[in-house]
């Protein structure tokens, strides 16, 4: 056995996790017991991961530990996603270092080299995932493009198509210039911008009258196809009909009216984009308006921007307004706040742009989604359901398409150039697309597979039904045994990109929620208070962390940071606090093992009484903490184990025990260590490691289980009155000892009862040369302390400390009375300087301090 009193974290972590897999005890199978069931939020190989994941990561592996040690059949899935878009920005970075792009290399070559980056990535994920002391279920590791995955997501995309809830449609959308993609509007950020709006005049057609129009993109300005005015607006009538000619060019476009227009911004006159703008396409439909697009995948003015093809997008502005001020074309230019897109992955400017993607129609999903949640019948902690319907009632069609390599493939097969079929396999395909074409000898040469993948959340939203292989087979045991899953663990941030969005499949395909409760961490922060994350690097690598301080003291760091749910500030610091619990319990241990030696029959009454306290105090805390996990307050319920430890159990307990600890009796050693192992049950899903090294040291039989499934207790007996009673003393005696007396004096309690087992724990605690019980008041020459309706007697000698006090508190109004006169005299302040001034104003206000401290010494007796 290891007595050094520093906890050695790197001699016990390896080890013992290595025991645990050895041992199989994370894995599941389906049996008898109750399940409870976990899945991992996939981390995205796109590098190691960040404090937000450790957080989520540890709260997961409390709850499956917990779940272990109370008889569950607890089954934790782990995986990564292959994140498209930010991995393939990411692949594309490490070419273009090296003068490459994928467009060189090619799309084989490309996805090899993905495949590469996954392998790479994904082990580090999964190390640093293990390091922490995650206890996973590494036989069911899932990754969303391995096979199962590939074949479920075609088998949705294909359902979906057959059934009329997937479609292929032009629209706007988010364009990202720099990943040269679509992008949805969940992972766009908006951010204020100080921008322009220019006032440009347009000619109308036949006459000399202009007409201005404010704008904040004159970039765009030659892909208008109208300008439009409200009908309602008196200051346009007369333009009905008309039309203008574009200040670059010579084409003349309509001015048409449409209620959309809002007469107080600009000058009322609306210039209309149709392939740039969301809203001006909705227009440009209404009124049958030509379609012109201006810009390439990289947001490059293409052949329509005429002499400006081939400039970047900011760069044409610059070049239209001097060219607009060259002609006397532009009225005036005038500040103006307003939002830009920004891509959450590659920080690109977003684009709208009309463009032919694949969506899925979201209107079949929204009732049932709101009935799940409105319905309660799944929990919420925090509450968020306010969030959820809003962002229900105003959602879109969800666009699924991504103009990307890495992915999954959308199996669309493409004959007779823009003529298609939707099928799972290619010979499906050529079966279909044979008698769609009414060609027999079609041959596979004639397919073209679409190049778009879908989107990534279009994998994790099948992630709680496809990791159980739910959707090849939707009545397989497994499924069947472990769906729904209990609890979700994730972060607020992707509330609708993901958890919204299992839920519909899980209402589409299983008729049920995915998990029964969600819970949102936190989001971590910095000391700036900017969310850590991998893109801005400010977040400390985890597995440094781990090395300094040990798993558990990190995890410990995290779960001070982490109060219900609230947005957290992560510092290092508090992994130092996590580690000086390790070395207090690393030494508790120590001390308990020392006992053991001891072998005597002599009593302790002190010991008997911590005993039985402290059996009914943590039998109290065993019920409270599983109420506190049961609502998700982590933090909450690790404090009270910290506090139960540190001062019941350490100051109080050990305190009351180890007095003469060669002489104490072997119950009293059995019953302690008895205590321990219940402390360190306890410890065990929030400090994996140290809890199950102490176990093992402490096993006394060889059949007796690991701690990591040793059974928590189901019931909690203890009586209220008996912990009240031992809380009411040890005030008691915290009163006696704030009396500040070096000797030991006497005390004299008026009671009935002389056996009361309190009393020796006062006598032991409390500093007393001798404490007597009375029934009847003694003489005057004793002085009367009250505590809570009672009455006890201290000698009259005392009052000397009294006296003492009261002279220091007449020396410190005399030197008060200095200082006062000092600095209320004219002259002095006038002369002295400030920090002179200060400095005697600060010594007013200590002296003020200590004659309250010296006043209320004195209340003490």
């Amino acid at each position: 056995m290891n007595n050094r009193k520093l906890y050695d974290h790197k001699n016990v972590e390896n080890q013992i996790y290595q025991y645990w897999i050895d041992k199989n005890y994370f894995s599941s199978y389906p049996d008898k017991r109750k399940p409870y069931t976990v899945i991992m939020p996939p981390p995205n190989i796109t590098g190691i991961l960040h404090m937000g994941h450790i957080l989520n990561n540890t709260i997961q592996d409390i709850l499956i530990r917990y779940a272990r040690m109370k008889g569950y059949n607890a089954c934790w899935i782990p995986g990564t996603d292959h994140a498209s878009i930010a991995t393939e920005a990411k692949i594309a970075s490490y070419l273009k270092k090296k003068g490459l792009s994928k467009e060189k290399i090619g799309r084989q070559e490309f996805l090899k080299l993905a495949c590469q980056w996954k392998n790479k990535y994904e082990q580090i994920i999964i190390n640093q995932i293990k390091k922490i002391g995650c206890s996973c279920d590494w036989n069911r590791n899932k990754f969303t493009m391995d096979s199962i995955m590939n074949e479920s997501v075609t088998k949705i995309f294909v359902k979906l198509y057959k059934e009329g809830k997937i479609y292929r449609d032009y629209s706007i959308v988010n364009w990202d210039p720099y990943a040269k993609t679509t992008v949805s509007n969940e992972e766009i950020i908006y951010k204020k911008y100080n921008g322009k709006l220019f006032y440009i005049q347009y000619k109308i057609e036949g006459e000399n009258n202009f007409l201005t129009v404010a704008t904040t993109r004159p970039e765009t300005i030659l892909a208008d196809t109208a300008i439009c005015v409200n009908p309602k607006d008196k200051r346009y009538f007369n333009l009905k009909n008309k039309r203008v000619i574009i200040p670059l060019c010579s084409r003349s476009i309509p001015i048409i009216e449409d209620d959309y227009v809002d007469m107080n911004f600009g000058t009322g006159c609306l210039k209309i984009t149709p392939a740039h703008e969301k809203n001006d396409k909705l227009i440009a439909d209404r009124h049958n308006l030509s379609v012109i697009n201006i810009f390439d995948d990289r947001a490059i003015i293409n052949k329509n921007g005429l002499i400006f093809n081939g400039k970047e997008r900011f760069k044409a502005r610059e070049e239209i307004i001097e060219f607009l001020k060259s002609k006397k074309r532009l009225v005036k230019i005038e500040n103006y706040i307003y939002n830009i897109g920004i891509s959450e992955r590659t920080k690109s400017i977003i684009e709208p742009k009309l463009s032919i993607q694949w969506f899925v129609n979201m209107k079949d999903f929204i009732i049932p989604t709101l009935n799940f949640i409105n319905n309660k019948k799944i929990n919420f902690y925090p509450k968020n359901r306010k969030k959820f319907n809003h962002w229900l009632y105003n959602i879109h069609d969800w666009n699924i398409s991504r103009q990307l390599w890495w992915g999954h493939r959308l199996p669309v097969y493409y004959y007779n150039n823009e003529d298609f079929v939707v099928s799972e396999t290619i010979e499906g395909a050529l079966k279909e697309a044979r008698i769609k074409s009414d060609k027999i000898f079609l041959s596979y040469k004639e397919l073209r597979q679409e190049n778009n993948v879908l989107d990534t959340w279009f994998s994790s939203w099948l992630w709680p039904i496809s990791v159980f292989d739910g959707i090849r087979f939707p009545n397989n045991n497994e499924i069947k045994y472990y769906y729904p899953t209990q609890n979700l663990v994730t972060a607020p941030d992707i509330l609708f990109f993901w958890v919204t969005r299992m839920i519909m499949s899980g209402y589409y395909l299983m008729g049920t929620p995915p998990f029964k409760k969600i819970y949102f961490t936190g989001v971590v922060k910095d000391k700036q208070n900017l969310k850590m994350s991998k893109s801005l690097g400010n977040s400390p690598n985890p597995i440094d962390l781990i090395d300094k301080y040990g798993a558990d003291a990190v995890r410990v760091g995290i779960l001070l940071s982490a109060n219900t749910g609230n947005d957290l500030i992560f510092e290092e610091n508090l992994c130092l606090k996590g580690r000086n619990l390790a070395n207090k319990i690393w030494n508790a241990f120590i001390l308990i093992n020392t006992l053991k030696s001891g072998n005597c029959l002599k009593t302790n009454i002190y010991a008997e009484l911590a005993i039985k306290w402290f059996d009914h105090k943590i039998n109290k805390f065993f019920y409270k903490i599983e109420f506190s996990l049961k609502k998700d307050r982590f933090y909450e319920s690790f404090m009270m184990i910290y506090k139960l430890f540190w001062h019941d159990f350490c100051s109080l307990y050990l305190e009351l025990i180890k007095s003469n600890s060669r002489f104490l009796n072997k119950k009293i050693m059995n019953q302690t260590l008895f205590l321990f192992k219940k402390i360190i049950k306890l410890f065990h899903p929030y400090m994996p490691f140290i809890t199950e090294k102490i176990w093992q040291n402490f096993k006394s039989k060889k059949n007796e289980n690991d701690l990591i499934i040793t059974n928590l207790q189901k019931q909690y007996f203890f009586k209220k009155k008996l912990i009240k009673k031992f809380k009411k003393s040890i005030t008691f005696i915290s009163r006696i000892r704030n009396l500040r007396i070096q000797k030991k004096i006497k005390l004299l309690i008026l009671s009935e009862n002389k056996k009361n087992l309190f009393y020796s724990l006062i006598f032991k605690l409390g500093n007393l040369s001798s404490l007597h019980v009375f029934k009847k008041k003694p003489k005057k020459k004793y002085d009367s302390l009250i505590f809570e309706t009672k009455e006890y007697f201290i000698p009259k000698l005392l009052n000397y400390n009294k006296l003492e006090q009261k002279k220091k508190i007449f020396i410190k109004k005399n030197f008060l009375k200095q200082i006062k006169k000092k600095i209320s005299n004219k002259k002095f302040l006038e002369h002295a300087l400030l920090d002179i001034v200060k400095k005697e104003k600060k010594k007013e206000l200590d002296c003020l301090k200590k004659i309250f401290l010296l006043k209320k010494k004195i209340n003490e007796f």
